[in-house]
């Protein structure tokens, strides 16, 4: 762990990730969800040509935003990436028992949402992976500035990379802009952080980037892929 923080020092995001790629060959994967951080990420990796998976999650829940924005970004840069779903037998039993909508009745049933739909399909998707690399920002919430560039994932037993933890939500826009990279068409209209579409609302002006996600709970509002 030492000797990759070390690495890792000084080094932008697209030479951070080529020097794990060249350690790690073949076991390097990047999450979207197609979120602004994300998309930076992507136009980094795919603009360099580095070897690193692409995966999203595609819980069975999202924006209709969301998906033309797939079909956008896979139009723009020529690219595949591959898609996750949940297991069809799990969401089915989950709705035969509790209805499409459980997850507003309380933070057990959302969270058990959230790891049928998310967490299970994440854990297939990095079977292998030996670094993961995520858009989280320490700016995000609370509970994620005390995050590093680099981290061991004790429950995975892998690396977890954050190219972009430390950048601000200025330098982020500034990036798309300057890259002309794709983006949701939902951030115009005030979502800030976008997940599935039951559980995503637009925030007010002066309201946390979270506040959106899961509004109608008091939580550390995280659906359990980073803790």
């Amino acid at each position: 762990m030492d000797n990759i923080s070390t690495a890792l020092e000084g080094l932008d995001p697209i030479a951070a990730m080529q020097y794990l790629a060249a350690q790690f060959p073949g076991a390097v994967a990047f999450s979207t969800s197609f979120g602004q951080e994300d998309q930076v990420i992507a136009d980094m990796i795919w603009r360099a040509n580095l070897p690193i998976r692409v995966f999203t999650l595609d819980t069975g829940r999202l924006f209709q935003e969301t998906y033309d924005l797939m079909d956008l970004t896979r139009a723009r840069y020529k690219k595949n990436f591959e898609v996750y779903f949940p297991e069809t037998a799990s969401v089915e039993k989950l709705l035969a028992e509790k209805g499409p909508n459980s997850f507003y009745e309380s933070v057990e049933n959302r969270k058990e949402c959230c790891n049928i739909r998310k967490v299970v399909p994440l854990n297939r998707a990095l079977k292998g992976v030996k670094v993961w690399i995520t858009g989280l920002r320490a700016e995000q919430s609370e509970n994620r500035q005390s995050l590093h560039a680099i981290e061991w994932d004790e429950a995975r037993q892998l690396y977890k990379y954050n190219p972009l933890i430390n950048w601000t939500y200025d330098e982020m826009i500034s990036y798309l802009q300057e890259k002309n990279v794709p983006y949701n068409k939902l951030h115009d209209k005030g979502f800030i952080s976008i997940g599935c579409a039951p559980c995503t609302r637009a925030i007010e002006p002066g309201e946390h980037p979270r506040a959106g996600r899961w509004w109608w709970e008091l939580s550390k509002k995280e659906c359990g892929l980073h803790g």
